[in-house]
């Protein structure tokens, strides 16, 4: 079974013959540890993969946003970083006052995507193949508003609230239409909607503001064949069911923050659990027999005939040694642990 009808199999709970692995490396991993990042390639190789970003026009952006420094998107939006191999965060408001709103442009280059050159790299892999980058209305609210500036409007709501909201959707819908044109597997959102312990935001203003936003982009993938992936950080479970309702397929969460075991008994089934395994306790500090007894317990509750994603993030401060006995216990398990 090649890798692409493996995460198919996964996604519609269709007895994959193994969990099917996705590697996050962030460039501090690549930056620290090139031949252990090396390693972990050739042993545990990928079965899913980011389409290129390629693109016929200039983005115009300024930097390299994994190093220290600043770093202007193609948005405008400015981030300050403080190390290499992160990325910084947005100090400046690009729209500090709403007079200004006029004067914000969304960034057309990005619809001039090279839909031939992500084409011919779907053709030529046989891994399944996501959108090269991520959707993310919340968060890009708060990188032009800044975090702050962001939380006051969502509690004053004056009109230019609703008119930035609407900008930024309505570029988002046509960068959607664009990937889903090309021969990509899925489309994918992006938005940290947790802290640790909740929500950033009421599941209120998360239903009225955003969730019609989350709908329109799952019908565009809906009507394009595409399998539609999300990632959000932090404690989400009050707005879990609404994820799974709007149809998202694949879901990338803390899902230790949120309890395991409780995530299955509710969600087991409905929804892909794209991974992941604890950043904060687990990969950095944690023994093996833990980090095997922590791959075992999603797998045992989260598994059913499918719907498990092998992910993990080599990520700042982890332990290389932790992430290599993540994919060896997911490969074991594989061979091993069969559920009906």
């Amino acid at each position: 079974m090649n890798p692409r009808r493996l995460v198919q199999k996964t996604l519609t709970f269709d007895f994959p013959a193994r969990i099917p692995r996705h590697k996050w490396l962030l460039p501090w991993a690549e930056d620290n540890y090139p031949d252990f990042v090396r390693r972990l390639h050739e042993v545990f190789p990928d079965d899913i993969v980011s389409a290129p970003l390629v693109y016929t026009e200039s983005l115009s952006t300024q930097g390299d946003k994994h190093k220290k420094g600043t770093y202007v998107d193609e948005w405008g939006c400015v981030f300050t970083n403080p190390l290499d191999g992160a990325i910084g965060i947005v100090q400046t408001p690009l729209v500090a006052e709403w007079q200004d709103l006029d004067k914000l442009k969304p960034p057309d280059a990005i619809l001039s995507l090279d839909r031939e050159s992500v084409n011919a790299f779907c053709r030529e892999s046989d891994r399944f193949v996501l959108m090269g980058s991520f959707v993310r209305p919340f968060e890009r609210f708060q990188f032009i508003r800044t975090m702050e500036n962001a939380f006051v409007d969502f509690v004053e709501k004056p009109p230019e609230f609703f008119q930035l909201l609407d900008t930024i959707h309505q570029h988002y819908l046509k960068e959607l239409e664009v990937w889903a044109q090309t021969d990509v597997d899925a489309i994918c959102l992006m938005d940290d909607w947790g802290t640790q312990q909740g929500l950033l935001a009421s599941p209120e203003v998360f239903r009225q503001m955003f969730l019609p936003m989350y709908k329109e982009y799952a019908e565009v993938a809906q009507h394009y064949g595409k399998y539609l992936f999300m990632h959000s950080d932090g404690y989400i479970l009050d707005i879990m069911p609404d994820l799974i309702e709007v149809g998202v397929d694949a879901l990338n969460a803390q899902i230790f923050c949120m309890g395991v075991k409780d995530l299955g008994e509710m969600y087991r089934g409905k929804i892909t659990f794209w991974g992941e395994i604890d950043r904060q306790h687990l990969l950095p500090h944690g023994t093996r027999e833990e980090i095997q007894k922590a791959v075992y317990e999603v797998w045992l509750h989260l598994y059913q005939n499918g719907g498990i994603i092998g992910q993990c993030e080599f990520g700042l401060e982890a332990n290389p040694d932790n992430v290599f006995t993540v994919y060896e216990t997911w490969d074991a398990l594989g061979k091993t642990g069969r559920k009906a």
